[in-house]
């Protein structure tokens, strides 16, 4: 299977603005780029289908550049957003760029990475309007479904520019980089072709440059891809826990899971059809859903990482934690109900405190229908004391109610 015909069968491909790439993909070594604005200091999972994709391309022998908008970042990309970006001060746009090259250059070793700061800060007013702005046709602009959906509510000139910008940036790279290819989500497409517009009208109109454009990944039960009851799924362990991070690809929805490895995961088409096979014979072993989360922690974490969140799961489904060290219990048990105690706590507190229970009676009840466990025991005895000198670490007491439901007390470790 060629590159492109690989691409294809993944469902990444959505648009490309010549016939002719679809050969060339396949044949030539192309330098391409993708482009984030760093207005976080970390990637979420929404924007890691286009590093992956660029990865594919790396893996094949082209060349890949990754430009961290320091610039553009400061202005808002106003693609199919309702209103505008809060705007970043220049402190803000260069502290984020360090943390999303950092994690680029994970995922993409090999790739050059660029700041268009440096080539936009030094920009002034008169060489943008004369040099630059003059290429575009406003009537042309308007005309962009990233600015049509926008000028009804109102755009500002700002955001009408950015596209001027973006342009600039692959013509910048065209120059000096030899760049000839700009991919991207399919929100990105006007961008896109501004930029080889204006390639063709400063350099000539025979210039052999290119966009590919690849689906937003949406789910098939109509929720945002990427989004949890806790906010976006970060690929920064600090910002999203690496438990957090395996457990959102492992509860995929059976009709995602399939289309989700074609993307996320460089697994072969065998080996994907393989896992679609066992989704429809045995569905209960869940082994597309463990697989595509294996394969995406260790790609963004590492396998240490991945090791620990599947031994966090696994306590958590068996009750046992004696096994786990201090960051997997706060990797594990970072959401859930807690409460901090400055020594020991008799069980019925504990349980009201935690809401576990509703009442001293209910909580008396749950201890004698067998419904609590602290730290993997069983507790019935309604005078139970949790003591420090029993908790995990010297500092964690973890109750569970029933099967499923988890809250944890931390004991105040002792002042030496």
């Amino acid at each position: 299977m060629s590159l492109y015909e690989d691409l294809k069968w993944r469902e990444l491909i959505y648009q490309v603005t010549d016939e002719e790439l679809k050969s060339k993909i396949d044949t030539d070594k192309l330098v391409f780029y993708l482009g984030a604005d760093p207005t976080a200091n970390s990637l979420h999972i929404g924007h890691l289908l286009a590093y992956l994709v660029a990865k594919r391309l790396a893996d094949y022998g082209h060349l890949p550049i990754l430009v961290i908008g320091g610039g553009t970042g400061l202005i808002g990309d106003p693609s199919f957003k309702s209103q505008e970006r809060k705007l970043l001060t220049i402190e803000e746009s260069l502290k984020n760029a360090e943390g999303i090259g950092a994690q680029a250059r994970s995922i993409l070793p090999n790739a050059s990475i660029v700041n268009n700061y440096d080539w936009i800060a030094s920009l002034n007013t008169i060489e943008f309007l004369r040099d630059i702005g003059k290429h575009f046709n406003v009537a042309y602009m308007m005309s962009k479904d990233s600015v049509k959906s926008r000028i009804e509510n109102g755009i500002s000139f700002t955001e009408f520019a950015y596209q001027i910008i973006q342009a600039w940036d692959f013509e910048y790279l065209f120059k000096n980089y030899n760049c000839v290819m700009q991919i991207g989500g399919q929100d990105q497409w006007g961008n896109i072709t501004a930029g080889l517009e204006l390639i063709r009208k400063i350099h000539t109109i025979e210039a052999k440059v290119y966009g590919l454009t690849f689906p937003l990944v949406t789910k098939s039960d109509g929720t945002k891809f990427g989004k949890t009851e806790s906010g976006a799924v970060w690929l920064d362990k600090t910002k999203t826990s690496v438990y957090d991070f395996y457990q959102y690809w492992i509860n995929t929805a059976d009709a995602d899971v399939i289309l989700r490895l074609k993307q996320f995961t460089f697994l072969s088409k065998d080996q994907i059809e393989e896992l679609e096979k066992s989704l429809v014979e045995e569905p209960h072993l869940r082994l597309a859903q463990k697989t595509l989360a294996e394969e995406i922690t260790t790609l963004v974490h590492g396998e240490a990482e991945l090791l620990k969140a599947i031994r966090v799961t696994e306590a958590l489904f068996n009750g046992n934690f004696d096994s786990l060290d201090e960051d997997e219990i706060e990797m594990g048990f970072k959401h859930l109900d807690s409460i901090i105690v400055d020594n020991d706590i008799d069980i019925i507190s504990a349980l009201n405190q935690l809401g576990l229970s509703k009442s001293n009676r209910d909580a008396r009840d749950l201890l004698g229908s067998n419904a609590i466990t602290v730290n993997g025991l069983k507790v019935v005895d309604t005078f139970f004391i949790i003591k420090r000198a029993d908790a995990l670490h010297g500092q964690y007491s973890i109750i569970r109610k029933g099967k499923k439901k988890y809250a944890i007390i931390k004991h105040k470790k002792e002042s030496r």
